[in-house]
């Protein structure tokens, strides 16, 4: 496609959504299907195009409903009684990208995160045995795409691979904003101390532009932290945050946003308990399964 063509859709608001945005929001969301990567910012073959948060993503920015996968991942369907998203959209960004560590200097590009001045992007973080926190990013993202069509959900990812370059994280913002999502989670696994374990949700703190999506973004990691507490065996982080959440006004992602947002940091890769449960299919799996369960406590 040659330009920004998206189609417009009607969307029911959730009671829990609707007390964040008030009447504001009602009615239409913005799909983009389809959408250029040109309209989007993001540039071909690796290289940034004129829009300043540029980056390139390997694919189609804003991808929706199953453009893209992984070998092995996103082909199973959640299993969930009849369809509770229906006519909801909900935005996946699987952190950083698989050929950001040879593009340093593209990453390294400063942008405004709202607050102060940070890198386009950078690599991730990996277990000590080489398995990058850009692929089990995107290994979950597939999976919880899956999981969310199945459940009715329009799905709206920032990259539609793990062999590209970016975007860079504030244009992952505009396009979560863009197509107004009803909820966007941003999916990481962290590089933390190796005596570290657990899982720490990062929520927004308010900065004018977030402000309304403040107190909504709070139910969305308090519903996920109580997810991943019944459902999986990764705990709590005993090193960032508290009990598991933590408020940060340091991230494009959260300072930029207009929706709902929470970002997630699944475990600590340089621990290695925590890194024998995210380099397993199963538990990637069941850490999507787990996000669609919150998902759908947040919005209904």
């Amino acid at each position: 496609m040659s330009g920004l063509e998206c189609v417009l859709a009607g969307q029911r608001l959730s009671r829990r959504v609707r007390l964040g945005f008030g009447t504001a929001a009602a009615g239409v969301a913005v799909i983009l299907s389809g959408c250029s990567a040109a309209a989007l910012g993001v540039g071909s073959g690796g290289i940034p195009g004129s829009h300043a948060g540029a980056g390139s993503s390997g694919g189609k920015g804003g991808i929706v409903d199953g453009a893209g996968g992984a070998p092995g991942h996103g082909t199973r369907q959640a299993g969930i009684a009849g369809r509770p998203l229906a006519g909801l959209v909900v935005g996946i960004d699987p952190g950083h990208n698989g050929g950001n560590s040879t593009h340093q200097a593209i990453i390294d590009r400063q942008i405004w995160n709202g607050r102060a001045w940070e890198n386009c992007n950078t690599t991730g973080t990996a277990t000590d045995n080489g398995y990058t926190e850009a692929q089990f990013n995107f290994q979950v993202a597939v999976d919880l795409r899956a999981d969310l069509t199945a459940a009715g959900a329009r799905v709206v990812m920032t990259r539609a691979a793990n062999n590209g370059v970016g975007p860079c994280v504030n244009q992952r913002a505009a396009i979560m904003n863009d197509a107004h999502v009803n909820a966007a989670i941003a999916i990481h696994a962290d590089g933390g101390p190796p005596d570290g374990r657990g899982f720490a949700i990062l929520e927004p703190i308010a900065d004018g532009a977030n402000n309304a999506v403040i107190g909504p973004s709070g139910l969305l990691g308090a519903d996920i932290r109580a997810a991943l507490l019944a459902r999986t065996a990764m705990p709590p982080s005993n090193y960032d945050g508290v009990n598991g959440l933590k408020a940060r006004d340091d991230l494009a992602g959260l300072n930029l946003t207009q929706v709902p947002t929470v970002l997630i940091e699944v475990g600590n890769m340089r621990n290695a308990t925590d890194a024998s449960l995210l380099i397993s299919a199963p538990f990637q799996q069941q850490v999507a399964r787990t996000l669609t369960t919150a998902i759908i406590s947040f919005l209904q």
